[in-house]
């Protein structure tokens, strides 16, 4: 497949990730979450509870106290208590049943109902406990609301420098209009869209199109309003402005992503849909064959236990906790349940697949006397001042060399083109292939580029000498991560990226994976929807602010959280603090095993509770201890779930994002 275009190193606002810190200190962070250590306190913490509520009411039922607050209670004073402590579950019940659905929280207002009927009111009063405390649960599981855009509006210059009446004039963004002429300076961000009419410059577009490689424009070049000059000055036409913008759509895309996907109904809810037909039957036998009411509403009491409502909450409480220690943040327990039935892996390219930053990966000599040591040190001698993220990689790799470097003479650089130099009483250029003038490429330079390599090529005298190539290279641990993927059963994985086809190509072949290229932001949203109409649920893995769409509109966004944009963060459902791929398939792993726990969960407390029922019906359990016997399943879950906070320690990466070493630098290739 093909077609995708360009999301480069991930970029921030400044154009630089080091320079801002904006990927600084997360990893830092996460080891200190607090779900980390409080999941396993609030555990503890409930079932403590629990026990003290569970060993009160038996003693008081024994020693008669429960029936002497009932006869000496007024009724309204017990009405008043079960409608304040429960109205805000009971709302939601009312709510679902006027949706003609039927909840966890559904099956305990019936068994609350049964206990009023039949004047069983401290009954009535601990279900209400129990819903509560079963609700807390859940509320603090529940994802904290995110900052998506507000953090993508921040992105964005507020200023722009406008050409009216012979002079600049700086104005606010909402006062441009189309089609007037907007000037950006070297270091400034881009406020507009917009067509270079004059000028040169090597813009970082990263955020908007991904593009691995700063881009130079010249005139007719389209800009985007966020993207980076990084060197050289614009005069650009204005195009669009504000909302009308590639990066102000992508601010529209993140909101309506949000606001339109799919809740996901819990396994739980789905299981009180049956059940409770089935507690309504006994119910009713039982009341047809003693015709006692108090039996009846045990029977109702027991079996609609608050346990169905926390065998969601309280796994998932385990599974996020032992996650934050591992460098996964997962924002939500509805993630884990759809994570467990993925389908279908989106990959962004630049900085999820690969390290985000150019590295020199062939020295072609192309003059017999010099080998590949004179080539690069000439180069890296040339681009010793240049701030060109491809001179930081010729530098880095004359560094990872050992070779030392001359001081260059008459330092020029030329936008667009390369950077010029005197040295040794000779002419050094290193640039693109615009330094060639007329003169042809050699033929190796089509080969390079054939692999999606940006080149290089070191001229002296005139005469080109040698070639370098460049290339985003990928993160050492992707391929055992995408084969593990595989292997659990995730059968669809695809390349988004808006780099171009060649360059997508160049990376997705040798991990046997599809690929589309040369994508905006609102194409990559496009293909998750196409997926998701076909039925499948589909996980998108990104980093940049281009990708935040398609990880807001994706059934599952996983963020590359400790390089990626702290957008990109916001927009994904699970946040990878760590830059180890490994965690890929280790969150799917521990997804599938927290839904397997959840199922186990309800499983044992259906059969606790048809024991139960089945007691209670004969008129063994009388209400308040039918009431109280809905702890047990609680230590049941609680002793189960406990399994899942034992999920592996806080395991370090044990590889390295650095540069491939030169150390065996060939007399051709890297």
């Amino acid at each position: 497949m093909n077609g995708e275009k360009a999301t480069g190193p991930t970029s921030t606002a400044c154009g630089s990730q080091d320079a801002c810190g904006c990927g600084v200190g997360l990893a830092d962070r996460a080891t200190a979450n607090p779900l980390a250590g409080f999941s396993r306190t609030l555990l503890w913490a409930f079932g403590l509870i629990i026990a003290v509520v569970v060993l009160l009411v038996v003693a008081a039922e024994q020693l008669g106290v429960l029936d002497m607050l009932t006869r000496f209670v007024p009724w309204p004073v017990w009405f008043a208590a079960v409608l304040a402590g429960g109205w805000p579950v009971f709302r939601h019940v009312l709510r679902a049943t006027l949706r003609r659905k039927v909840t966890s929280h559904t099956l305990m207002t019936v068994g609350l109902v049964a206990a009023i009927l039949a004047g069983a009111w401290p009954a009535a009063v601990l279900i209400v406990f129990f819903m509560r405390l079963a609700d807390y649960i859940e509320h603090f599981t529940a994802e904290h609301a995110r900052q998506a855009v507000r953090d993508l509006t921040a992105l964005a210059p507020e200023t722009a420098r406008v050409e009216r009446e012979g002079r600049e004039v700086e104005v606010p963004i909402e006062q441009v209009e189309v089609g007037e002429t907007v000037i950006v300076r070297p270091g400034e961000k881009v406020p507009v869209d917009g067509e270079v009419s004059s000028g040169q410059a090597t813009v970082n577009q990263a955020a908007i199109t991904g593009e691995s490689m700063p881009v130079e424009v010249g005139p007719g070049a389209r800009v985007f309003a966020a993207s980076f000059a990084q060197l050289g000055h614009l005069r650009m036409r204005v195009t669009a402005v504000g909302k009308d913008t590639t990066f102000g759509r992508v601010i529209t895309l993140v909101e309506e992503a949000e606001q339109h996907r799919a809740p996901i109904q819990r396994v739980a809810d789905k299981f009180a849909a049956w059940y409770l037909p089935v507690v309504v039957t006994v119910a009713t036998g039982t009341f047809l064959a003693s015709g006692k009411l108090l039996a009846t509403a045990a029977v109702l009491v027991v079996a609609c236990s608050c346990s169905f409502a926390i065998a969601t909450p309280v796994a998932v409480i385990a599974s996020i906790g032992a996650s934050a220690r591992r460098g996964l943040l997962i924002k939500g327990g509805r993630y884990l349940e759809v994570l467990a039935k993925a389908t279908v892996v989106m990959l962004d390219k630049t900085g999820t697949l690969t390290l985000g930053r150019p590295v020199i990966t062939d020295v072609v000599p192309l003059d017999a006397e010099l080998g590949t040591d004179e080539i690069l040190g000439l180069a890296a001698t040339a681009e010793r001042y240049s701030e060109h993220p491809l001179a930081e990689a010729v530098r880095a790799a004359a560094a990872l060399r050992g070779l030392s470097l001359g001081e260059p003479q008459d330092f020029e650089a030329i936008p667009g083109i390369g950077v010029r130099v005197r040295l040794d009483g000779e002419t050094v250029a290193v640039g693109g292939r615009r330094l060639l003038s007329a003169e042809a490429p050699p033929p190796i330079a089509a080969d390079l580029e054939t692999q999606g390599k940006t080149l290089l090529f070191v001229i002296r005298n005139g005469r080109p000498v040698g070639v370098l190539a460049a290339m985003d290279t990928l993160r050492p641990d992707v391929p055992e991560a995408l084969a593990e993927l595989s292997r659990l059963g995730i059968k669809h994985l695809e390349l988004l990226t808006g780099d171009n086809e060649r360059t997508a190509a160049a990376i997705a072949a040798p991990l046997g994976i599809l690929w589309r290229a040369n994508l905006l932001p609102a194409d990559k949203i496009a293909v998750v929807k196409e997926y998701q109409r076909r039925g499948h649920v589909v996980v998108m893995i990104g980093d940049g602010v281009n990708d935040a769409p398609a990880l807001a509109q994706a059934d599952v966004g996983i963020a590359m959280g400790a390089a990626g944009s702290p957008l990109a963060m916001e927009a994904a459902h699970i946040a990878l603090m760590r830059d180890d791929w490994k965690l890929v398939p280790e969150v799917l792993r521990i997804a599938r095993r927290t839904m397997n726990t959840v199922k186990i969960n309800i499983g044992f407390t259906a059969v606790y509770n048809l024991a139960g029922l089945a007691l209670a019906a004969m008129g063994f359990l009388p209400p308040a201890i039918a009431a109280a016997a809905q702890a047990g399943p609680d230590f049941g879950i609680l002793a189960n779930s406990a399994r899942l906070l034992r999920q592996g320690g806080s395991r370090q990466s044990t590889h390295s994002n650095k540069a491939p070493a030169l150390a065996a630098l060939p007399k051709g290739r890297v």
